[in-house]
Order: structure tokens, then sequence, then C-alpha cells
């Protein structure tokens, strides 16, 4: 695919959906998962390709404590998640990312290791970020059980009976992953380790087996800790049941600077959704079959809509909204939307016309569902070396550059950053943690500490400093002269080549959402049930309703994320 979004249409599709419209916070934080998110993605190619997942050790007693190895051999590799499972007194239990203890730590390990291995891992991988770790790990993470349900479930099977299934649905999952770590922190292997492995090369493929993995691991516990409790009456879980537990995770402001400081890599993964829906817009006709997948999805997804809890201020007003957009979609479809002509293309514009932002966003992710064989390469085409991008071209004169941010940030106008609401924040990195945070400037010390991440600041800073320079001074002169906007002077020309890069909205004013970001990217990576818990973290739910690793090669089960009653293989 091509960077721009210039090239990537057929003769037949409709123009792109153009940045100013897509990278604006307020549709980022409406996004919804689509057939291309990563961990979606990462079933298709398993089942595809044939990943054979065992069991090789569950050493747990009746506490819950103990040791188990996953694998799953992919081709001539075979990767183990090794998960060490804790007794933590309730009192401990947090999703806050301070805490030094957790229900179950685990680490996805390149090979299957020995029992000195084994060993080595467990005086460190429940430390954490404490722990000493080899290129051999190439993942962390850590997770909770969940105080509302885990016993519960236990509870039921040690006596015979299957959990309540709207207590299952109520919460999701049975634990909640507090951090999942990759990339080469605290130690682990760097990317480039696992970045030419075609089973890794999609973006955080290591991170979603891993969660995939933790979650085969959450619902084999329950069942294990639940015969040990009552040998003779205790059940396993009925096989739809299962499904129905994914991951839960809470995920914080830790997340949200990645979609700055990765234009290119954000670029690739818009321009894939965007140019899927521009090859669906582009179709004469719905087929019977595409009609099919379409009706299911809009009936899984008013299912879901209808299911969505939450007590945030600004997300809650917005679920009645939504499904009451889906239902004037479907009424839409009922009069007869697929016999007209063009009729995906008709469809997208009525949503456009009529329905909420979120509304929209959710039916691009329905429009996309039913055309597998149109736009799944495009899941393969999200991952760029970012190097190639990162350098600066000094010849560039003064002027090109000062009439290329006119061109492309002419939304940086729209803020008046002399007054203080409109600088009201700052990014920095905590001391404790070496995580990200966002201060108050007014209230909070550490202002000399920002991160460069107010990009329509600082190119408004640039483009002043630019009217002054001379119109042929080279760039490499101009940044001899003032160093400090190398950064900007590299952004701006990085989007003049990745469109979609740019998150075209003021990062640091006061009434900005950090979980806009977030939901951007989380949606990217194919979770469900977003549950805001302020405006700098949430909690969402992964592989809700996805097969388990025994199920995989039993059929078709590309569908599964709209059925909430647990959809059995074709």
């Amino acid at each position: 695919m091509s960077d721009t979004t210039r090239d990537v249409r057929g003769p037949k599709e409709p123009a792109l959906r153009p940045p100013d419209v897509v990278m604006r916070l307020e549709r980022m934080g409406a996004a919804h998962q689509t057939r291309l998110s990563f961990l979606r993605a990462m079933l298709r190619c398993a089942a595809r390709d044939g990943w054979r997942f065992t069991r090789p050790r569950f050493d747990i007693d009746a506490a819950g404590v103990g040791v188990a190895i996953y694998c799953v051999a992919i081709g001539a590799r075979t990767y183990s998640l090794v998960a060490f499972a804790h007794d933590l007194p309730a009192e401990r239990r947090t999703d806050r990312v301070i805490a030094e203890a957790w229900d179950a730590t685990f680490v996805l390990y390149d090979g299957v290791p020995h029992d000195d291995e084994v060993e080595r891992l467990r005086r460190n991988v429940p430390r954490q970020e404490a722990g000493r770790y080899l290129p051999s790990e190439l993942v962390l993470a850590r997770a909770n059980r969940s105080m509302r349900l885990f016993e519960r479930v236990v509870g039921a099977l040690s006596e015979g009976r299957q959990p309540e299934a709207h207590e299952v649905e109520a919460t999701g999952y049975l634990m909640r992953t507090t951090a999942v770590y990759g990339n080469g922190k605290f130690g682990i292997a760097d990317r480039a380790v696992i970045a030419e492995r075609p089973e890794f090369a999609a973006p955080f493929r290591a991170e979603m087996l891993t969660v995939y993995l933790i979650r085969a691991f959450t619902i084999d516990l329950v069942e294990y800790m639940a015969a040990l409790r009552a040998k003779t009456t205790a059940v396993a879980l009925a096989p739809a049941l299962r499904r129905r537990f994914g991951i839960g995770n809470a995920t914080g402001l830790g997340m949200a600077p990645f979609l700055v400081r990765h234009p290119a890599l954000i670029h690739r993964w818009v321009a894939a959704r965007e140019t899927a829906l521009a090859r669906v817009r582009g179709l004469s006709m719905a087929t019977p079959e595409q009609r099919q997948v379409f009706a299911r999805a809009l009936q899984g997804a008013r299912v879901q809509i209808a299911a969505w809890v939450t007590d945030d201020p600004v997300q809650a007003p917005r679920i009645p909204v939504l499904a009451a957009d889906l239902a004037r979609l479907e009424a839409h479809v009922s009069a007869g939307a697929f016999d007209r002509p063009a009729p995906w293309d008709q469809l997208y514009h009525c949503a456009a016309a009529t329905l909420s932002i979120e509304g929209q966003e959710l039916a691009v992710s329905l429009l996309i569902e039913p055309h597998g064989t149109l736009i799944d390469d495009l899941a393969e085409c999200m991952t760029i070396d970012e190097a190639s991008a990162f350098r600066i071209d000094g010849r560039m004169r003064a002027l090109d550059l000062a009439a290329m941010i006119d061109r492309i940030y002419a939304w940086t106008r729209d803020f008046d950053f002399s007054h203080p609401s409109a600088r009201a924040r700052f990014w920095y990195v905590s001391q404790e943690k070496l995580e990200p945070r966002l201060g108050e400037r007014a209230h909070e010390p550490g202002a000399d500490l920002e991160q460069p991440l107010a990009v329509a600041s600082d190119i408004v800073r640039l483009r002043a400093e630019l009217s002054q320079a001379r119109g042929d001074e080279a760039l490499a002169a101009f940044l001899l002269r003032l160093p400090q906007h190398r950064h900007a002077v590299r952004r701006v020309q990085i989007a003049a080549r990745f469109s979609y890069g740019e998150v075209r909205d003021n990062l640091i004013c006061a009434d900005m959402r950090a979980i806009d970001l977030l939901r951007c990217k989380l949606a990217f990576f194919g979770v469900t049930r977003f549950d805001p818990q302020s405006d700098k973290w949430l909690r969402i739910t992964l592989f809700q309703g996805a097969p388990l690793p025994d199920e995989i090669a039993c059929g078709d089960w590309d569908g599964w994320i709209w059925d909430a009653a647990g959809h059995q293989p074709a």
C-alpha cells in the first residue's frame, strides 16, 4: 500500500476520507474494531497457517498458586507463555501501575524453556519491572482476578452447575491485565529481534498472542480450581459459555503518546482502514452472502450496544444515541438499500448524513465486515520501517517548508496559544514508573520536563520562526541556528508523505480527553466494551467470544466478535 492516500484507490473507488475528518480527536475517540484489527487478523492467521497449541505444564495448587506453560508452534518456531499464579490478598489488588504484586504474572518466551530457565523466570517475572531479563523474553504481562466473577465461577463449577450467563456477560472476563509490555522494555527483547519473523511482522502480534494465551490460562485455572475443590461434583464450562470469557484490561496514559510518536506507523493503520472502506464503497452490488454477513454483524452490534454499561458522563449518553443510530441503519436496509445501485456507497452516505459520529464509525466497521476477500490483504500492510522516514531533508528551503505547513497544518490556526486554556496541560514522564503523565501547567511543577507532544503548538512556533527566515535558507542552516525546532521540522516532512500520521487537534488544551487517543489505538487492537474511568484511563475487554486454542482449526470463526450467543463454526 502506498505511503500517501493518492495512489491506493482502484479506478472505481471513491476518494478516501480526508485526514481533516478522520484524525480529529472527537472521531478518533469514537473508533470501533474492524476485521482489520490486530487480534482478529491474528486469529485468521492462526487458523490459516495451522498454529498448534499445547499445554505441557500446569502445576497449580488448590489456592491457585503455581506455574503453567502454554506453547504455540508456528512453522519451525515455538513460543511459550510461562504463567506464574500467586495468592494475592484482596486488599493488595489494584489496577494502578504502581502496584507491586498481582494475582498472576506472565512472560512470552522465545522457544520452550527448560526447568532451569523456568526457575530463572520464576525469580524475575513476578517482580515485573524490577526483574532481570534476557532477549529470550519477548513480552511481560501481569493480571488480577475479577473480584466479582472469578470466585463465583469457581464456586458454581465446583457445585456442578454453570455460572449465570448474565453475570458472565456483565463482567466479561476472569482476569484483567494491568500491563502488557513488549518492544525492549525493562530489558526484554527489542522489536528488532522478532520484526523479520512472518508470524510477528504485523503490529503488536506478539502482545496479542500473549493476551490470547493468558485468556486460555484464566479459563483453565477456574476449571482446575473447581475440580480440586470438589472432585466428585465439579464440571467444566460449557463451550459456548467458555468463549464468553475474554480478558479485561486497564489502560491509562502510558499508551497515549504512541499515536504521536509514530506518525508513519499510525498513517499505515488508518490508511489501511480507509482504503478498505473505499474498496467496499466502490462495489456496484451486494451479494446475498454479503447481505447475510452484514445483517448478522448489525444484529450483533445492536446486542452489544444494548449490553454496554458505563458510568462515564461523556460516553454514557452516547450509548442510547448509538442504539438509535443502529436502528436507523437497519430501517434503511429494510427499506431496500441493498437493491439500489452502489448500495455500500449509499449506506455510507446515509450514515454520514444521519448518524452521530460514533454511529458513523461503527457503520464503517459494519460496512467493511462482509468483504474479507476484498480487504483482508490490507492487514498485512500495517507495518513500516519508521527509520526510513525519520531523517530530515536539510536541503529543503525555508520557504518550501513554510508552504508545506500552510497546506498540511492549516488546522493549527484553530487554536489561540496565547490563551491559557489552549496550553493548560503538559506531557511528562514520571520518575517513579517511567510512564507518561499529564500535568496541569498552572497548578503542578514539572513543565520544564515537558515532552515534545504538543505538536500543534510546536508547529505554530516553527511557522513563526520561518516567517522571519530568509526564504532561500536551507533547513540545515536554519536548524543550526534554531535546533529546538528539529522535531517539528521532522514532523512536517513526515506529514507530507504520511497524511494520516498527525492527530489534528491540540493535545495540551484544558478540555482534551486523553482517552480519545487511547480508544483509537485500542480499536485498532480489536477491543470491545470501552468503559472510561476518567478522562485519562479506561477498562476494556479483548477476545470476548473468540474461539479457544483447541477450536481455531474447527471451522469458520470469522464473525465471532459480533455473536453474543457464542458462534458455532460452519
